[in-house]
Formats: structure tokens, C-alpha cells, sequence
């Protein structure tokens, strides 16, 4: 994948760990990383391994549904790890009372996406690249944003933008 190459990809229903949070995420997200990330290590290394499974886990990912509707101290964030099909609800140790880890399944089907390179705050012109060619190439947005982190954050964070697709 090239980047700022926005692209046409088809992906796989995907099993994920979810939490959501609600707020600016720069100043809301480390509860909820620790809530996500102890579900999901809890049924690794707690579950999994003591039986000889080795559960492997995909890139954090983070669904937006309301970015585009609201200010960011009111964003709503899924945000979600991919797990292998045999991992369920039972498994996740719950860290955090208030932020309840869950099994969802994020639907496959056909994605526009695009690798971005660079912060987070300036991702904004990337996306709209990424929505001209969705209309362009005769599809429409039938899903919510979606990002997947491949990097730590910061001025060389690389992070894939994708939206579900549909023709018109």
C-alpha cells in the first residue's frame, strides 16, 4: 500500500474486543486503552496460554461514528483489537467496572481506505481525498469512519483511513 494512494480493498467480517469512550480522546483514552488491553491480555496470557493456544491479535483500530457530527470533546470512539474467532465474551477479564470490554463482530464487505502519514490533527484533508475518490469511483459511504493504528502516535504516525462502501 502506497501512501495517500486511497484504494478499493474487500476485508473479512473481523472478530474484535471493543470498549467506546466518550470524549476528546487525547484526554480520555488511557482508562479505556487499559480496560481494552486487559481484557484482551487477560484472555491471552490468562485463558489461552496456560492451555498452549497462542492467540494472536491484530492492530488497534478505532471506529468515529459521530467525529464529522460533533466537537471532539464529544466524539464517541470504538475502539477495538482483533481477535481469532474462538476467543468469546466469557474469556475477557474485566478491569474496569465502568468500561465493559465486548466481543463484537465488525462486518466485511468492500472498503475504501488510504495510509496516511503524519499526526492525527491533520489527517482532515486525507480524508476528504479519500471521500472524492469513494464518489469518483461511483461508490457512497455506507459505514462509519474507521482508523487503524500501524504506528505509535505522533508527526510520523502511520495510520490507515477506511470507510464500508457500496456502489450507488
Amino acid at each position: 500500500m502506497k501512501a495517500f494512494v486511497p484504494q478499493i480493498i474487500k476485508l473479512p467480517d473481523r472478530k474484535v474486543v471493543t470498549v467506546t469512550s466518550f470524549g476528546d480522546p487525547n484526554k480520555v483514552m488511557e482508562p479505556y486503552m487499559k480496560a481494552l488491553y486487559g481484557a484482551v491480555y487477560g484472555a491471552k496470557m490468562g485463558v489461552y496460554k496456560p492451555k498452549g493456544i497462542k492467540m494472536e491479535l491484530g492492530k488497534l483500530a478505532a471506529r468515529w461514528p459521530d467525529a464529522h457530527l460533533k466537537p471532539k470533546s464529544d466524539w464517541t470512539g470504538i475502539w477495538g483489537v482483533p481477535v481469532p474467532d474462538y476467543v468469546s465474551q466469557k474469556d475477557l477479564p474485566q478491569k474496569d467496572p465502568k468500561i465493559k470490554a465486548t466481543i463484537d463482530t465488525w462486518k466485511g464487505g468492500e472498503y475504501a481506505e488510504v495510509l496516511y502519514i503524519g499526526p492525527y490533527a491533520d489527517e482532515g484533508p486525507t480524508i476528504k481525498d479519500l471521500h472524492k475518490f469513494i464518489d469518483d469511483s461511483g461508490y457512497k459511504l455506507v459505514g462509519m469512519h474507521e482508523e487503524e493504528y500501524l504506528s505509535r502516535p505522533g508527526p510520523k504516525a502511520k495510520t490507515i483511513i477506511r470507510n464500508l462502501i457500496e456502489k450507488r
